[in-house]
């Protein structure tokens, strides 16, 4: 007798019809996803135009104001420390405030740098920069932070401000990045002045590019 062919025939024609039938689904599927889409964005175009126009207009803002600040900066203004004790002097922004602190013989430096105002001492702020100039010793300076360092919340590196090296007698100082302030991210040198210590730091990441900018002015007679 001839083989009985009509099984294998039918089980092939059920799973093309099968295969058929899922890509007829699938392509009905894509095609109201399209629809749903194509009917959302005709039926919403114009709110969401006016919420891409917004979101533009806000960014354009912030732009502005930011080069408005950053070209308020300009021309920078110069500190300069008495020649009695190394004439410490750097180039800061024009838009910032100054105060500094009574001066004495063992601090002849305690100042205070800020965008716009110099927010009070007692405020606890993140200052835009500090100077100190102290007579405590350099490595009572670095010690401070001898444990943040170990642990490496500080990352401590050899520093000699740009205009600085090769000068006679300038010895390396220390730059320290991180924790330095209590719960505060941010940056400080400390360097060697004759027989004083010289501290300039900020306790904000947000100011950094401001605080290089002064590290690249610094100068002082070691």
């Amino acid at each position: 007798m001839p083989p009985n062919t009509s099984q294998p025939r039918s089980i092939k024609s059920l799973l093309v019809i099968g295969l058929l039938s899922l890509a007829l689904i699938v392509m009905a599927v894509v095609a109201f996803m399209m629809y749903s889409s194509r009917a959302d964005y005709k039926n919403n175009a114009d709110q969401k135009i006016a919420v891409a126009v917004k979101d533009a207009e806000a960014k354009q803002a912030i732009r502005l104001q930011q080069e408005f600040a950053e070209a308020a900066k300009s021309p920078y203004r110069t500190y300069k420390g008495s020649v009695t004790y190394g004439t410490v002097a750097f180039a800061y922004p024009k838009s910032w405030s100054v105060y500094g602190a009574a001066a004495s013989s063992e601090q002849p430096i305690d100042a205070y740098f800020h965008p716009d105002q110099v927010p009070p001492l007692d405020s606890e702020a993140a200052y835009g920069l500090r100077v100190e100039l102290t007579d405590s010793e350099y490595s009572d300076a670095l010690s401070e932070f001898d444990s943040s360092i170990t642990d490496g919340s500080v990352k401590a590196k050899a520093y000699i401000p740009p205009k600085m090296k090769g000068v006679a007698n300038m010895q390396p100082g220390t730059r320290l990045d991180g924790a330095i302030g209590t719960d505060q991210q941010g940056s400080m040198v400390i360097l060697r002045v004759r027989d004083k210590t010289l501290k300039l730091y900020t306790l904000s990441t947000g100011f950094r590019t401001d605080f290089d900018r002064v590290l690249a002015s610094l100068t002082f007679v070691p």
